[in-house]
Protein backbone atom coordinates (compact mmCIF):
# COMPACT_ATOMS: atom_id res chain seq x y z
CA UNK A 1 0.00 0.00 0.00
CA UNK A 2 2.76 2.41 0.94
CA UNK A 3 4.16 2.12 -2.48
CA UNK A 4 1.10 2.60 -4.50
CA UNK A 5 0.58 5.95 -2.33
CA UNK A 6 4.00 6.99 -3.43
CA UNK A 7 3.50 6.05 -6.54
CA UNK A 8 0.17 8.29 -6.99
CA UNK A 9 1.31 11.23 -5.09
CA UNK A 10 4.29 11.54 -7.59
CA UNK A 11 2.24 11.07 -10.28
CA UNK A 12 -0.10 14.47 -8.82
CA UNK A 13 -2.73 12.54 -7.07
CA UNK A 14 -3.86 14.05 -3.62
CA UNK A 15 -3.36 10.86 -1.09
CA UNK A 16 -4.54 10.09 2.01
CA UNK A 17 -4.62 6.93 4.27
CA UNK A 18 -5.52 5.33 7.41
CA UNK A 19 -3.74 2.42 9.70
CA UNK A 20 -3.86 1.06 12.85
CA UNK A 21 -1.03 2.09 14.24
CA UNK A 22 2.36 4.57 13.71
CA UNK A 23 5.34 2.65 11.88
CA UNK A 24 8.06 3.31 9.58
CA UNK A 25 5.93 2.70 6.49
CA UNK A 26 3.32 5.60 7.85
CA UNK A 27 6.00 7.93 8.72
CA UNK A 28 7.59 8.13 5.08
CA UNK A 29 4.11 8.52 3.71
CA UNK A 30 4.08 11.76 6.15
CA UNK A 31 7.81 12.85 5.17
CA UNK A 32 6.46 12.89 1.87
CA UNK A 33 3.66 15.32 2.57
CA UNK A 34 0.69 12.36 2.53
CA UNK A 35 -1.71 12.40 5.56
CA UNK A 36 -2.05 9.14 7.66
CA UNK A 37 -4.86 8.92 9.95
CA UNK A 38 -4.07 6.66 12.50
CA UNK A 39 -7.31 4.90 13.28
CA UNK A 40 -9.89 3.56 10.65
CA UNK A 41 -12.97 5.56 11.08
CA UNK A 42 -15.85 7.37 8.77
CA UNK A 43 -14.46 10.26 9.66
CA UNK A 44 -11.12 10.02 7.47
CA UNK A 45 -12.94 9.91 4.46
CA UNK A 46 -12.22 12.72 1.90
CA UNK A 47 -14.69 15.04 1.20
CA UNK A 48 -13.94 15.47 -2.50
CA UNK A 49 -16.79 14.18 -4.27
CA UNK A 50 -14.08 12.11 -6.99
CA UNK A 51 -12.54 10.14 -3.95
CA UNK A 52 -11.42 6.55 -4.54
CA UNK A 53 -10.74 4.24 -2.55
CA UNK A 54 -7.88 1.58 -2.49
CA UNK A 55 -8.29 -1.08 0.10
CA UNK A 56 -6.02 -3.53 0.96
CA UNK A 57 -7.06 -7.62 1.66
CA UNK A 58 -6.62 -7.07 5.36
CA UNK A 59 -9.79 -4.31 5.27
CA UNK A 60 -13.03 -6.72 5.57
CA UNK A 61 -16.30 -5.10 4.41
CA UNK A 62 -17.74 -4.78 7.70
CA UNK A 63 -14.40 -2.30 8.36
CA UNK A 64 -15.84 0.99 9.73
CA UNK A 65 -13.97 3.58 7.40
CA UNK A 66 -14.22 1.41 4.25
CA UNK A 67 -17.83 0.61 5.17
CA UNK A 68 -18.79 4.37 5.61
CA UNK A 69 -17.21 4.31 2.03
CA UNK A 70 -19.39 1.95 0.68
CA UNK A 71 -22.67 3.62 2.19
CA UNK A 72 -21.21 7.21 0.59
CA UNK A 73 -21.39 5.02 -2.73
CA UNK A 74 -17.86 5.77 -3.39
CA UNK A 75 -15.54 3.64 -6.14
CA UNK A 76 -13.00 0.94 -4.68
CA UNK A 77 -11.15 -1.67 -5.85
CA UNK A 78 -8.44 -4.23 -3.93
CA UNK A 79 -4.65 -3.08 -3.81
CA UNK A 80 -4.11 -5.64 -6.35
CA UNK A 81 -6.41 -4.60 -8.55
CA UNK A 82 -5.73 -0.87 -8.72
CA UNK A 83 -1.90 -2.02 -9.16
CA UNK A 84 -3.38 -3.27 -12.58
CA UNK A 85 -4.96 -0.17 -13.50
CA UNK A 86 -1.64 1.81 -12.89
CA UNK A 87 0.27 -0.42 -14.94
CA UNK A 88 -2.19 0.54 -17.67
CA UNK A 89 -0.45 3.80 -17.52
CA UNK A 90 2.89 2.62 -18.61
CA UNK A 91 4.45 1.71 -22.20
CA UNK A 92 6.08 -1.50 -20.85
CA UNK A 93 5.28 -3.49 -18.20
CA UNK A 94 7.27 -6.44 -16.24
CA UNK A 95 5.42 -7.97 -13.34
CA UNK A 96 7.02 -10.72 -11.16
CA UNK A 97 5.27 -13.59 -9.89
CA UNK A 98 5.87 -16.79 -7.86
CA UNK A 99 5.82 -18.15 -4.30
CA UNK A 100 9.23 -17.46 -3.61
CA UNK A 101 11.93 -14.42 -4.15
CA UNK A 102 9.49 -12.51 -5.67
CA UNK A 103 10.39 -9.03 -4.25
CA UNK A 104 13.85 -9.90 -4.61
CA UNK A 105 13.38 -10.06 -8.19
CA UNK A 106 12.00 -6.93 -8.85
CA UNK A 107 14.50 -4.87 -6.85
CA UNK A 108 17.13 -6.25 -8.90
CA UNK A 109 15.00 -5.81 -12.13
CA UNK A 110 14.55 -2.17 -10.64
CA UNK A 111 18.05 -1.63 -9.88
CA UNK A 112 19.40 -2.87 -13.17
CA UNK A 113 17.03 -0.94 -15.28
CA UNK A 114 18.44 2.74 -12.88
CA UNK A 115 22.25 1.33 -13.38
CA UNK A 116 21.77 1.19 -16.89
CA UNK A 117 20.12 4.58 -17.33
CA UNK A 118 16.44 3.54 -17.30
CA UNK A 119 14.09 5.35 -14.70
CA UNK A 120 11.49 2.96 -14.14
CA UNK A 121 8.01 3.34 -12.39
CA UNK A 122 8.78 0.43 -9.85
CA UNK A 123 6.72 -1.35 -6.78
CA UNK A 124 8.54 -3.71 -4.73
CA UNK A 125 6.70 -5.55 -2.00
CA UNK A 126 9.59 -5.47 0.32
CA UNK A 127 12.55 -2.04 0.59
CA UNK A 128 15.55 -2.77 -1.40
CA UNK A 129 18.66 -1.83 0.98
CA UNK A 130 19.91 1.55 0.90
CA UNK A 131 16.63 2.42 -1.20
CA UNK A 132 14.24 4.86 0.96
CA UNK A 133 10.80 3.77 -0.92
CA UNK A 134 9.51 1.00 -2.11
CA UNK A 135 7.68 1.94 -4.40
CA UNK A 136 7.94 5.31 -7.22
CA UNK A 137 6.71 6.70 -10.55
CA UNK A 138 9.57 6.75 -12.70
CA UNK A 139 11.06 9.79 -14.47
CA UNK A 140 10.70 11.27 -18.28
CA UNK A 141 11.97 8.97 -20.66
CA UNK A 142 11.72 7.46 -24.58
CA UNK A 143 9.97 4.79 -23.10
CA UNK A 144 8.09 4.70 -19.69
CA UNK A 145 8.53 1.36 -18.60
CA UNK A 146 7.07 -0.44 -15.09
CA UNK A 147 8.26 -2.98 -12.63
CA UNK A 148 6.03 -4.54 -10.11
CA UNK A 149 5.52 -7.32 -8.09
CA UNK A 150 2.55 -9.19 -8.27
CA UNK A 151 0.69 -10.83 -5.25
CA UNK A 152 -0.73 -14.31 -5.66
CA UNK A 153 -2.11 -13.99 -1.86
CA UNK A 154 -5.49 -13.23 -2.75
CA UNK A 155 -6.26 -13.93 -6.60
CA UNK A 156 -5.34 -10.25 -7.58
CA UNK A 157 -3.34 -11.22 -9.73
CA UNK A 158 -4.96 -12.04 -12.82
CA UNK A 159 -5.97 -8.61 -13.40
CA UNK A 160 -2.65 -7.50 -14.50
CA UNK A 161 -1.56 -7.64 -18.02
CA UNK A 162 2.64 -6.85 -18.53
CA UNK A 163 4.58 -7.27 -21.58
CA UNK A 164 6.52 -9.53 -19.50
CA UNK A 165 6.04 -11.71 -16.99
CA UNK A 166 8.72 -13.43 -14.49
CA UNK A 167 7.12 -16.64 -12.49
CA UNK A 168 10.53 -17.75 -10.58
CA UNK A 169 8.31 -20.80 -8.86
CA UNK A 170 5.22 -22.05 -8.44
CA UNK A 171 4.35 -23.83 -5.46
CA UNK A 172 1.19 -23.94 -2.99
CA UNK A 173 1.09 -21.29 -0.92
CA UNK A 174 -2.09 -19.08 0.13
CA UNK A 175 -4.29 -22.16 -1.49
CA UNK A 176 -6.47 -21.43 1.54
CA UNK A 177 -7.01 -18.14 0.53
CA UNK A 178 -8.15 -18.19 -2.89
CA UNK A 179 -10.45 -21.61 -3.02
CA UNK A 180 -8.07 -23.76 -3.21
CA UNK A 181 -4.84 -25.46 -5.27
CA UNK A 182 -5.90 -25.65 -8.57
CA UNK A 183 -8.09 -21.89 -8.01
CA UNK A 184 -4.40 -20.92 -7.02
CA UNK A 185 -2.48 -22.80 -10.23
CA UNK A 186 -5.36 -21.63 -12.69
CA UNK A 187 -4.45 -17.79 -11.56
CA UNK A 188 -0.62 -18.39 -12.31
CA UNK A 189 -1.88 -19.31 -15.50
CA UNK A 190 -4.35 -15.99 -15.88
CA UNK A 191 -1.45 -14.34 -14.80
CA UNK A 192 0.84 -15.56 -18.00
CA UNK A 193 -1.88 -15.33 -20.59
CA UNK A 194 -2.10 -11.91 -19.87
CA UNK A 195 1.54 -11.23 -20.62
CA UNK A 196 3.06 -11.27 -23.96
CA UNK A 197 6.15 -12.83 -23.22
CA UNK A 198 6.15 -15.00 -20.22
CA UNK A 199 9.75 -16.28 -18.43
CA UNK A 200 9.65 -19.27 -15.84
CA UNK A 201 11.37 -20.76 -13.66
CA UNK A 202 10.71 -24.70 -14.45
CA UNK A 203 9.42 -27.48 -12.66
CA UNK A 204 6.82 -30.54 -13.32
CA UNK A 205 4.12 -28.15 -12.05
CA UNK A 206 4.76 -25.01 -13.75
CA UNK A 207 5.56 -26.96 -16.83
CA UNK A 208 2.33 -28.22 -16.39
CA UNK A 209 0.17 -24.70 -15.65
CA UNK A 210 2.57 -22.63 -18.48
CA UNK A 211 2.38 -25.34 -21.21
CA UNK A 212 -0.22 -23.58 -23.47
CA UNK A 213 2.34 -20.40 -23.75
CA UNK A 214 3.32 -19.82 -27.03
CA UNK A 215 5.92 -17.31 -26.33
CA UNK A 216 8.00 -18.69 -23.28
CA UNK A 217 11.06 -19.45 -21.92
CA UNK A 218 12.32 -21.81 -19.13
CA UNK A 219 15.46 -20.77 -17.75
CA UNK A 220 18.03 -23.28 -17.02
CA UNK A 221 18.79 -21.60 -13.56
CA UNK A 222 21.71 -23.47 -12.97
CA UNK A 223 23.76 -22.80 -15.65
CA UNK A 224 22.48 -19.32 -15.53
CA UNK A 225 22.98 -18.93 -12.36
CA UNK A 226 26.53 -20.06 -12.08
CA UNK A 227 27.93 -16.74 -14.42
CA UNK A 228 26.90 -15.07 -10.38
CA UNK A 229 29.79 -16.81 -9.08
CA UNK A 230 31.80 -14.01 -7.45
CA UNK A 231 28.14 -12.71 -6.24
CA UNK A 232 27.66 -12.19 -2.30
CA UNK A 233 25.53 -14.54 -1.17
CA UNK A 234 23.89 -16.75 1.57
CA UNK A 235 22.65 -20.48 0.40
CA UNK A 236 22.95 -19.48 -3.97
CA UNK A 237 19.18 -18.06 -3.29
CA UNK A 238 20.79 -13.96 -5.20
CA UNK A 239 22.90 -15.87 -7.60
CA UNK A 240 19.16 -17.63 -8.91
CA UNK A 241 17.30 -14.10 -8.58
CA UNK A 242 20.24 -12.20 -10.32
CA UNK A 243 19.84 -14.90 -13.39
CA UNK A 244 15.91 -14.33 -13.54
CA UNK A 245 16.22 -10.35 -13.72
CA UNK A 246 18.91 -10.63 -15.88
CA UNK A 247 17.33 -12.69 -18.39
CA UNK A 248 14.18 -10.43 -17.83
CA UNK A 249 15.69 -7.32 -18.54
CA UNK A 250 17.66 -9.07 -21.80
CA UNK A 251 14.33 -9.86 -23.16
CA UNK A 252 13.57 -5.90 -22.78
CA UNK A 253 16.13 -4.98 -24.35
CA UNK A 254 19.04 -4.22 -22.00
CA UNK A 255 22.84 -5.42 -23.12
CA UNK A 256 23.30 -8.82 -21.15
CA UNK A 257 26.68 -8.35 -20.32
CA UNK A 258 25.92 -4.73 -18.89
CA UNK A 259 23.13 -6.28 -16.68
CA UNK A 260 24.84 -9.04 -15.44
CA UNK A 261 27.33 -6.50 -14.35
CA UNK A 262 25.01 -4.66 -12.63
CA UNK A 263 23.11 -7.17 -11.10
CA UNK A 264 26.37 -8.30 -9.47
CA UNK A 265 25.75 -4.79 -7.31
CA UNK A 266 22.49 -5.28 -6.26
CA UNK A 267 22.61 -4.43 -2.16
CA UNK A 268 19.83 -7.37 -1.44
CA UNK A 269 16.42 -6.74 0.36
CA UNK A 270 15.60 -6.10 4.01
CA UNK A 271 14.53 -8.83 5.80
CA UNK A 272 16.22 -11.53 4.18
CA UNK A 273 19.28 -12.79 5.16
CA UNK A 274 19.98 -9.65 6.95
CA UNK A 275 23.12 -9.37 9.22
CA UNK A 276 21.43 -6.67 11.74
CA UNK A 277 24.51 -6.77 14.57
CA UNK A 278 28.25 -8.78 14.49
CA UNK A 279 30.84 -8.74 17.03
CA UNK A 280 33.58 -11.34 17.24
CA UNK A 281 31.55 -15.20 16.86
CA UNK A 282 28.18 -13.40 17.59
CA UNK A 283 25.69 -12.68 14.94
CA UNK A 284 22.36 -11.33 14.78
CA UNK A 285 20.12 -12.62 11.48
CA UNK A 286 16.80 -11.70 10.53
CA UNK A 287 15.20 -13.61 7.48
CA UNK A 288 11.75 -13.35 6.02
CA UNK A 289 10.85 -17.20 5.57
CA UNK A 290 7.70 -18.33 6.70
CA UNK A 291 6.93 -21.03 4.43
CA UNK A 292 8.65 -24.36 4.63
CA UNK A 293 10.43 -24.07 1.65
CA UNK A 294 11.71 -20.74 2.45
CA UNK A 295 12.93 -21.89 6.42
CA UNK A 296 14.56 -25.17 5.11
CA UNK A 297 16.27 -22.70 2.60
CA UNK A 298 17.43 -20.02 5.18
CA UNK A 299 18.53 -22.98 7.52
CA UNK A 300 21.17 -24.84 5.39
CA UNK A 301 22.21 -21.38 4.33
CA UNK A 302 23.08 -20.18 7.48
CA UNK A 303 24.64 -24.13 8.62
CA UNK A 304 26.65 -23.71 5.65
CA UNK A 305 27.84 -19.66 6.44
CA UNK A 306 28.57 -20.90 10.19
CA UNK A 307 29.96 -24.25 10.32
CA UNK A 308 30.13 -25.31 13.96
CA UNK A 309 28.14 -22.12 15.60
CA UNK A 310 25.40 -22.76 17.81
CA UNK A 311 22.21 -22.19 16.17
CA UNK A 312 19.38 -20.73 18.34
CA UNK A 313 16.15 -19.30 16.14
CA UNK A 314 13.18 -17.20 17.01
CA UNK A 315 10.35 -17.96 14.65
CA UNK A 316 7.31 -16.36 14.40
CA UNK A 317 4.57 -18.22 11.85
CA UNK A 318 2.55 -15.85 9.54
CA UNK A 319 -0.90 -16.88 9.41
CA UNK A 320 -3.05 -19.42 11.17
CA UNK A 321 -4.03 -21.53 7.81
CA UNK A 322 -0.07 -21.56 6.30
CA UNK A 323 0.60 -23.17 10.20
CA UNK A 324 -2.46 -25.48 10.29
CA UNK A 325 -1.47 -26.55 6.61
CA UNK A 326 2.44 -26.57 7.10
CA UNK A 327 2.61 -27.56 10.55
CA UNK A 328 4.70 -30.63 10.31
CA UNK A 329 6.84 -29.45 7.76
CA UNK A 330 8.05 -26.72 9.50
CA UNK A 331 8.51 -28.84 12.97
CA UNK A 332 10.42 -31.15 10.36
CA UNK A 333 12.66 -27.96 9.33
CA UNK A 334 12.75 -26.38 12.41
CA UNK A 335 13.75 -29.59 14.38
CA UNK A 336 17.45 -29.36 12.33
CA UNK A 337 18.68 -26.48 14.69
CA UNK A 338 20.22 -26.41 18.47
CA UNK A 339 17.72 -24.21 19.52
CA UNK A 340 14.08 -22.83 18.72
CA UNK A 341 11.93 -20.34 20.47
CA UNK A 342 8.36 -20.06 19.00
CA UNK A 343 6.37 -16.89 19.63
CA UNK A 344 2.82 -16.68 19.12
CA UNK A 345 1.08 -16.47 15.23
CA UNK A 346 1.34 -13.38 13.55
CA UNK A 347 -2.45 -14.02 11.95
CA UNK A 348 -2.46 -10.77 9.58
CA UNK A 349 -6.15 -10.62 8.76
CA UNK A 350 -7.46 -14.27 9.68
CA UNK A 351 -9.12 -15.53 12.16
CA UNK A 352 -7.82 -17.82 14.84
CA UNK A 353 -7.03 -21.13 14.14
CA UNK A 354 -7.22 -24.55 15.23
CA UNK A 355 -3.34 -25.10 15.82
CA UNK A 356 -0.89 -22.39 17.58
CA UNK A 357 2.54 -21.80 18.57
CA UNK A 358 2.36 -23.81 21.33
CA UNK A 359 1.42 -27.16 18.88
CA UNK A 360 3.94 -26.47 16.77
CA UNK A 361 6.72 -26.16 19.66
CA UNK A 362 5.25 -29.67 20.55
CA UNK A 363 5.52 -30.89 17.30
CA UNK A 364 9.44 -29.82 16.96
CA UNK A 365 10.19 -31.77 20.95
CA UNK A 366 13.27 -30.88 22.45
CA UNK A 367 15.18 -28.25 21.37
CA UNK A 368 12.16 -25.95 21.04
CA UNK A 369 10.08 -23.81 23.34
CA UNK A 370 6.98 -20.71 23.32
CA UNK A 371 7.17 -17.29 24.57
CA UNK A 372 4.80 -14.37 24.04
CA UNK A 373 4.99 -11.64 22.21
CA UNK A 374 6.70 -9.42 25.04
CA UNK A 375 9.48 -8.41 22.87
CA UNK A 376 11.38 -6.23 25.60
CA UNK A 377 11.33 -8.81 27.38
CA UNK A 378 12.34 -11.74 25.03
CA UNK A 379 14.76 -9.42 23.86
CA UNK A 380 16.55 -9.59 27.32
CA UNK A 381 16.55 -13.29 27.47
CA UNK A 382 18.06 -14.13 24.43
CA UNK A 383 21.18 -11.36 25.58
CA UNK A 384 21.77 -12.55 28.51
CA UNK A 385 21.90 -16.43 27.69
CA UNK A 386 23.76 -15.51 24.00
CA UNK A 387 26.90 -18.01 23.74
CA UNK A 388 29.87 -16.91 22.19
CA UNK A 389 30.03 -18.55 19.08
CA UNK A 390 25.96 -18.33 18.02
CA UNK A 391 23.80 -17.11 15.38
CA UNK A 392 21.11 -15.70 16.71
CA UNK A 393 18.29 -16.09 14.08
CA UNK A 394 15.14 -14.23 13.83
CA UNK A 395 12.32 -15.84 11.42
CA UNK A 396 9.01 -14.61 10.31
CA UNK A 397 7.26 -12.16 8.12
CA UNK A 398 4.84 -11.08 10.92
CA UNK A 399 6.00 -7.62 13.21
CA UNK A 400 8.98 -9.68 14.73
CA UNK A 401 11.00 -7.25 13.37
CA UNK A 402 10.26 -5.16 15.80
CA UNK A 403 11.97 -7.61 18.03
CA UNK A 404 15.26 -7.08 15.80
CA UNK A 405 14.88 -3.45 16.35
CA UNK A 406 14.74 -3.79 20.11
CA UNK A 407 18.06 -6.35 20.23
CA UNK A 408 19.92 -4.29 17.55
CA UNK A 409 19.48 -1.64 19.69
CA UNK A 410 20.95 -3.41 22.67
CA UNK A 411 23.99 -4.69 21.84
Amino acid sequence: MVGLALIMHEKGFKVSGSDLKQSSNTDILEEKGIPVFICHSPKNLPSEKDTFIVRSSAISENNPEFAASISAGLPHLRRGEFLAEIAKTYDFVIAVAGCHGKTSVTGLIAHILKKCGKNPGFMVGGKVTGWKYSGGAGGASTEKIFVTESDESDGTQIHLKSNIAVVNNVEDDHSWNVGGEQVLYDNFAKFAENSQKLIYGPSPLADKIFSFHKNKTALDLKKLSAKFADMKDWGGFQKINAAIAVEAVTAYGIDRVEAENNAKTFPGIERRMSVRYQNGEFCLIEDYAHHPTEVAASISALRERFPGYYLRVVFQPHRYARLEKYIDQLACELRKVDEVIVVPVFAAWSEKGKVSSEDLAGKIGKPAKSADSDWPALAKSLIETKRKKEILAIIGAGDIDELVRILSDSF
